[in-house]
């Protein structure tokens, strides 16, 4: 299966010269996957392969602040686009952007990580290069990033060059996590007969379920789920991974279940959704949301990741015999079947088929739910209170505004609202505002909202409009 937009970016553009060189390759196989922008930050050992992506047409190079700001802003793409992409240079540039690229490990999302490496040259000598720590040892910044990328390349030698950095994006893709690729500094533009042609579109093999194991997994789950009284849903932040959101939507309507989001997935569950009824989050959980959840006699988690955080210090009162734990390769039935290699997508869509609508714990809901009462307006001279604040950015909060909202720097369709969280990874990264308006990448009708600090606490009280995530 060809990464999608793959497609239509495989053809060479009318009028460009064809360059058999690496640099020119990468390139190429960049816009292929689908990049279209490439966040860097210039530096000696990558100067020579910035040069040749600055020649791909169909390629925009941004340059950044720094190499933290650069990987947060192939994160925010990732999330948006589906692959991201950040050039920085030989371990002063990768160490710095080392942060970012762990917080997308966390969050599974496919970056490719690009530096500017020393000269082939000097690979194997006792040279003391610059841009190190001191030691004539190259490998300090590739063991840093063995622990938090999927694949690794270091690209000394033009022979094995092409079938590094493809083996490298390959895996990144069908592992849905970052890959570090290093390229000797003097390579990026040597011509050799591996790119003497344009790259040719990968084929990921697609992942299938195993037939019987998805028959039987949706079976047991029907059969449990169907017994039930009061059955719920709630999804996690694995959704985005298994690409499962329309699946988990089929689901939602097929059932009549009420469907609540972990604190960590927020974003991914639509929550204009008529049957949302918040985030469970324990004792910290929206009003009335805990109580539906916990005192359900069966709950589907979808992509759930039950750490300290999201568990509210695993406090969660929730019991494994009445869960139903759907993970993006596994589905297990609680205290008893467990079957994998059943993906994610077609196990909800086939038991969305199986499931007898039960819309229960959805009216106990909506017997107990009472709305918010509407904060006071601020009055002249008056102190600002939380309360009042919320209320105004509520109401700003429309479907065509876009948040740019701890890691995300980076929106390119002015019409997407997008909020990104890092829970798992409790990072509170630096947002880059005016690198968004300076590159003309948001549009007039398009809102930033900018905020720092506890943010990712403060906006799990906000209702987001769809489409966010």
């Amino acid at each position: 299966m060809a990464h999608p937009s793959s497609a239509l970016a495989s053809a060479p553009v009318p009028g460009h010269t064809f360059s058999a060189t690496l640099g020119h390759h990468l390139a190429r196989r960049l816009v292929e996957i689908g990049v279209r922008d490439v966040f860097s930050v210039p530096g000696d050992f990558n100067l020579t392969l910035l040069d040749h992506l600055i020649d791909e047409p169909e390629l925009n190079l941004i340059g950044c602040c720094n190499e933290l700001n650069a990987g947060y802003a192939a994160d925010g793409y990732a999330r948006a686009k589906g692959v991201g992409a950040c050039v920085v240079t030989f371990t002063v540039g990768g160490l710095s952007v080392l942060n970012a690229i762990a917080g997308a490990y966390s969050e599974n999302l496919p970056v490719i990580c690009i530096v500017g490496g020393p000269n082939s040259n000097d690979y194997g000598t006792s040279r003391i290069l610059h841009h190190t720590i001191g030691l004539p040892d190259f490998t300090q910044e590739l063991r840093c990033f063995q622990t938090v990328t999927c694949a690794q390349a270091v690209v000394n030698n033009l022979d094995d060059a092409h079938e590094q950095i493809d083996t490298a994006i390959s895996t990144a893709l069908k592992e849905s996590k970052p890959a570090y690729i290093s390229i000797s500094c003097n390579l990026s533009g040597i011509p050799h007969p591996t790119f003497s042609r344009e790259p040719v579109p990968f084929f990921l093999a697609p992942k299938v379920s195993n037939c019987l194991g998805l028959e039987a997994a949706a079976e047991a789950t029907a059969e449990f789920l169907n017994k039930a009284v009061k059955p719920v849903i709630i999804g996690g932040p694995k959704l985005r991974v298994a690409k499962a959101q329309k699946a988990f939507i089929e689901l939602a309507d097929a059932s009549g279940y009420p469907i609540a989001v972990m604190p960590s997935g927020k974003g991914l569950v639509p929550e204009h959704h008529p049957h949302f009824i918040g985030t469970y989050w324990g004792a910290a959980s929206t009003s009335f949301c805990a109580e539906i959840v916990e005192s359900a006699d069966a709950y589907v988690f979808v992509g759930p990741i039950f750490d300290d955080f999201s568990s509210v210090g695993y406090s969660l009162l929730i019991k494994k015999e009445k869960s139903i734990i759907v993970q993006p390769n596994r589905v297990t039935v609680g205290n008893g079947l467990s079957l994998g290699w059943v993906f994610m997508a077609d196990f909800l869509s086939a038991l969305a088929k199986k499931l007898k609508k039960n819309s229960t714990a959805l009216e106990n809901y909506r017997r107990i739910f009472v709305p918010p009462g509407m904060p006071l307006m601020r009055e002249k001279d008056e102190p600002l209170r939380v309360n009042v604040l919320f209320k105004h950015i509520q109401v700003r909060l429309k479907k065509n505004d876009v948040m740019q909202y701890l890691e995300l720097d980076y929106v390119r369709e002015p019409k997407q609202f997008l909020c990104l969280f890092l829970l798992n990874y409790c990072l509170l990264p630096i947002v880059v505002t005016k690198l968004n308006i300076q590159q003309n990448m948001l549009g007039g009708d398009s809102a930033v909202i900018a905020e720092t600090g506890d943010s990712w606490f403060n906006c799990q009280k906000l209702c987001l409009p769809e489409n966010c995530g």
